[in-house]
């Protein structure tokens, strides 16, 4: 697959001790000004790799591993050194030889691609207890690719330079998409493509509810959940599919040499699916049909509103479960229709990861053990693959026992809310064969959005704590410090201590999870084929974070803001607009009369027709610079 522009800057990172003790570039005293601040080290570098023909970059990264720290911070180093090159969105580090004004050293720093191009950096943090610099390139770099590392009055007023290759980030994902367009996956897994139906029900009438199995040890904890049903007519379906899985216990993918095909399936996974079919008569060779992807703690139950305006649309609209996700594989859908319940297999997806007997709506979907920092990257990497092979398990599906088509496997187009616009940004970035996409209140990385969110602020102060790394007593601000500034903000000086250490294991972890984030597959997306939504002050999926993943693809004009701040719901947190109809009436209406236009027709429409709610396009990109949160308390 073609890339299409990469232009944005983000790699990250090693430790700082390790950082400023990796000298790859070292001044001669007798050529420095002894008054005048010299960098005397630089990070990243080529010089912290090794020879590997195996890899597509030909390198490996090896960072050392001496005073690595706790035992999950040795195991990041570990996994890290398995890549082919340093992070698109490296965390740049200069060590001087005497205090600097940050501002000014700043702005000697530039990083220059094979193009000639230089790009400067920002979110600068000076540590003066070690006098290094960290930056991080302004715009996010391209993959397998080398670039020059330049920091202004070096020695003798020369600058120093150095270089780095940052890693093939997409290959592990295009490998796996490869694998099933061959048809490599599905003989290596026993698949066979296609779907099988469980139950088909008419809209009107039929009520729906999920029986949860959230328990292991035989207790009555399940929960007999009603879902929502917003589409009144047409037909629901319920069923299951095939796919190939490449997932190990511990929720992770193994990581091979990039330039072979990557890793064989390691078997096959029934995966459940749910689909709206509109009302009237089927049209010659099926439905045109839109997957839906599903937030996190969500589930395919979902899909009873998000195919409201689609069903009206003449668009029928599908979903699967995320993995971890619609509880344990006991689960069930209870169906009452004329007169009748029915129970279906839901085939929920979660385990009990941390074996005390319970089994939590995410769990099952974040790496465990030794690869913990890796959180979310290989369940992401598995449910785009699971969204690329129900893709292909569409067409010909006979749902009435017609013998005629009823869902379209042709121009299959894709939206999702949350999780679900995040793993779809990768899966449209990824598999050519998703015509068109709206991409609903996404973000990344995942690492960012943990640490800026109020709602998962908790999940990074619990991945610090296995690294032996808080630094605060204070629970407003979830036990750690980090000092890190917004892209765009002035320079930070470290005051805290075990900030600059918090930094570092961020960095780590973000560069390993690349492979499995938004930002890294945005690039691969023209403009024409995506269109983002996109909540002005979005608590959940912070604005800075939709900002990384939209500015990485260049794909502002194709960015639609809903300012909830304009609007008599302005103190809500707007995330979850789209699909909550009970507070957000009119925005999540309107939503989705964008979503269902841009799928069937290609076609982008201002939702409020003018109005001063929606910017269509956004008016600013800045816009999306700050957290936007309305209550300053809210603020990490």
């Amino acid at each position: 697959m073609q890339q299409r522009r990469w232009h944005r800057a983000t790699p990250s990172v090693v430790g700082a001790l390790a950082l400023t003790a990796a000298l790859s570039v070292t001044a001669t005293p007798a050529l420095a000004d002894p008054q005048k601040p010299t960098p005397v080290s630089v990070f990243p570098s080529d010089s912290l790799t090794v020879a590997d023909p195996g890899q597509i970059t030909g390198r490996r990264v090896d960072l050392p591993t001496d005073d690595c720290g706790a035992p999950i911070s040795c195991g990041l180093v570990q996994q890290l050194n398995q890549l082919d090159g340093f992070d698109l969105d490296p965390r740049i580090a200069v060590r001087f030889t005497r205090p600097v004004d940050p501002a000014q050293a700043a702005a000697g720093i530039t990083v220059q691609g094979p193009d000639g191009r230089r790009i400067g950096v920002d979110r600068v943090v000076w540590d003066p207890s070690t006098k290094t610099l960290y930056a991080h390139p302004a715009e996010q770099l391209a993959p397998a690719t080398t670039y020059r590392l330049r920091v202004g009055d070096g020695p003798g007023n020369r600058s120093v330079e150095d270089t780095f290759t940052t890693l093939s980030a997409t290959d592990g994902l295009l490998d796996l998409r490869r694998q099933i367009d061959d048809g490599s996956a599905f003989a290596a897994a026993g698949v066979t493509p296609g779907l099988r139906v469980d139950g088909v029900f008419p809209a009107t009438g039929t009520t729906v509810s999920l029986v949860q199995d959230s328990s292991t040890t035989g207790a009555d904890t399940t929960a007999v959940v009603p879902v929502p049903q917003a589409a009144t007519d047409g037909t629901l379906v319920f069923g299951s599919y095939e796919a190939p899985s490449w997932l190990r216990p511990d929720v992770t993918i193994a990581q091979t040499p990039t330039e072979d095909a990557g890793p064989a399936p390691l078997g096959e996974a029934r995966l459940p699916f749910v689909a709206v079919l509109p009302a009237g008569p089927t049209p010659p060779g099926g439905w045109p049909t839109a997957v839906f992807g599903h937030g996190f703690t969500r589930s395919t139950a979902d899909v009873f509103i998000a195919a409201a305006v689609n069903s009206r649309s003449g668009i029928a609209t599908i979903a699967t479960n995320v993995v971890g996700h619609g509880y344990g594989p006991a689960s069930t859908w209870q169906v009452s229709s004329g007169g009748t319940t029915t129970s279906l297999p839901a085939y929920g997806r979660g385990v009990d990861q941390n074996t005390d007997g319970a089994i939590g709506s995410t769990e099952g979907s974040s790496a465990t053990g030794a690869a913990a920092a890796q959180s979310s990257r290989d369940a992401l990497r598995q449910t785009s693959a699971d969204v690329m092979t129900l893709v292909r398990s569409l067409g010909g599906t006979d749902v009435d026992g017609n013998g005629t088509p009823d869902l379209s496997g042709r121009e299959v187009t894709y939206f999702g809310q949350s999780f679900g616009g995040i793993y779809g940004t990768m899966v449209t970035g990824a598999d050519p064969a998703i015509a068109r996409s709206v991409l609903n209140v996404p973000g990344g990385p995942i690492t960012e959005i943990a640490r800026l969110s109020p709602a998962f602020r908790n999940l990074t102060t619990e991945s610090l704590r296995a690294a032996g790394l808080l630094n605060s007593d204070d629970p407003t601000r979830n036990h750690f410090q980090e000092q890190m500034p917004l892209r765009g903000e002035g320079p930070v000086t470290v005051t805290v201590p075990g900030a600059v250490a918090i930094q570092e294991y961020l960095a780590r972890s973000t560069w390993l999870s690349r492979p499995g984030s938004p930002e890294t597959f945005s690039p691969l997306i023209a403009p024409e084929r995506a269109v983002f939504q996109i909540a002005y002050g979005d608590q959940t999926v912070p604005n800075p974070t939709s900002y990384t993943v939209i500015d990485a693809g260049d794909l502002w004009s194709r960015t639609s803001l809903y300012r909830n701040d304009r609007t008599p719901q302005a103190a809500i947190n707007p995330h979850g607009f789209l699909l909550n109809l009970a507070e957000f009436p009119v925005a999540g209406i309107q939503g989705q009369t964008q979503v269902a236009a841009f799928l069937g027709r290609g076609e982008v429409v201002d939702p409020d027709q003018g109005g001063d709610v929606w910017e269509v396009p956004i008016s600013d990109p800045a816009l999306l610079l700050p957290l936007n949160f309305p209550q300053p308390a809210l603020r990490p």
